[in-house]
């Protein structure tokens, strides 16, 4: 069975979204818009309040699909720093959120995720990373700067629709996803796990 059958499968039994999470999902895939699904997004809201998260960053936030599922679980004591470079993406986010009533304190920056994180002081409770899949490898030193120890740091698309394992596939997309995931696990100032819960998630904590 390949994993995207899995994925439909859990997609089927998994309790359906509320009305706004729905709408997001809906127009993400009338758009072809990329998004982490609610697999992964139930995981980003255990996680946030296993850790008791106050303070998370996203890396590539698209149109605020994981910072909804961050801010239920934060609440009105969350802050959420989104980045995207399109100014409508960030339109949409906060068009989402005021209808969603949700009580975070949203610093949406636009611009480029790498260039906006070199000037932003930490520490972070979690950041999420889901930029250009070329550039994850810069990351990790953004991840190792900005997060606090104990800190996570989530980063999608990690088994990148299977090309990651097909030796035949080179291009820099992939090249740049298998790249990250080695220096990931080799790096001391992280303890990695990856996940193969829809596209893969790598889960890193900072020791």
């Amino acid at each position: 069975m390949h994993f995207q059958d899995i994925d439909a499968y859990l997609r089927r039994v998994m309790p359906p979204r509320e009305k706004v999470p729905a709408a997001m999902e809906k127009y993400a895939r009338r758009n072809r818009f990329p998004i982490i699904g609610p697999q992964v997004g139930r995981f980003l809201y255990q996680l946030a309040i296993a850790t008791k998260a106050r303070k998370i960053l996203e890396l590539g936030s698209g149109f605020g699909y994981s910072a909804y599922w961050f801010s239920m679980a934060t609440g009105k004591r969350g802050h959420i720093t989104m980045t995207d470079s399109d100014e409508n993406n960030r339109d949409r986010a906060m068009k989402y959120f005021r209808q969603a009533g949700l009580e975070s304190k949203i610093n949406f920056i636009l611009g480029d995720a790498l260039q906006i994180a070199a000037g932003l002081k930490g520490p972070y409770d979690i950041i999420l990373n889901d930029i250009d899949k070329h550039e994850y490898p810069d990351t990790i030193e953004v991840a190792a700067r900005l997060l606090r120890p104990g800190g996570f740091f989530i980063t999608d698309n990690i088994i990148w629709s299977g090309r990651v394992y097909d030796a035949a596939v080179k291009d820099r997309t992939t090249r740049g996803v298998r790249k990250f995931t080695k220096y990931l696990y080799a790096d001391r100032r992280f303890f990695t796990t990856i996940m193969p819960v829809r596209d893969g998630i790598a889960v890193a904590m900072k020791v």
